[in-house]
């Protein structure tokens, strides 16, 4: 059987990861980007202070991500992070992002983080049970907050106290 790691990404894992949110930029609607982003913007995540970007490396090849950011640059929301995971397709539903959310949230918690919160974007039933699986709860729908690929999508968000 193959074995799963979760760890701290790498400078070499940025154009795995870069690649798998690049797909869903111009394929999918779990983001709202349009394009891909430029590697130059990994770069400054791998390395901003309290930010976290964890990989699933399945026998050396990247199969998802899961980071954090801050919610909003003001003072009052130090405590409180944004979170996202994203899954190679070939990888969804075999337990991959609930692995990167388990160690992701635990790394939030050692470092006093007090809530986390996630945006779903509408549908995406196996993003809305991975975030109840980890024991996220709903707080409510923006409807049409965007436009991609010609249609409205909502988006649903989720959070979870740590402290």
């Amino acid at each position: 059987m193959a074995r799963m790691d979760i760890r701290r990404a790498l400078p070499a894992d940025l154009p795995a990861v870069a690649a798998i949110y690049g797909r869903e930029a111009r394929e999918g609607h779990a983001t709202f980007d349009l394009e891909p982003l430029p590697m130059a913007l990994w770069e400054e995540k791998l390395s901003a202070e309290g930010d976290h970007l964890l990989v699933a490396d399945l026998e050396g090849t990247v199969i998802g991500y899961a980071s954090s950011a801050p919610f909003r640059p003001k003072p009052a929301y130090g405590h409180t992070r944004e979170t996202t995971v994203y899954v190679a397709p070939g990888h969804q539903g075999l337990g991959t992002g609930r692995a990167l959310y388990d160690a992701l949230l635990a790394l939030l918690a050692d470092d006093g983080v007090h809530l986390v919160v996630a945006a779903v974007a509408l549908p995406n039933p196996a993003s809305l049970a991975l975030h109840r699986g980890c024991g996220f709860e709903e707080v409510g729908v923006m409807r049409e907050v965007g436009h991609k690929q010609g249609r409205w999508i909502d988006l649903a968000w989720w959070q979870r106290r740590l402290g």
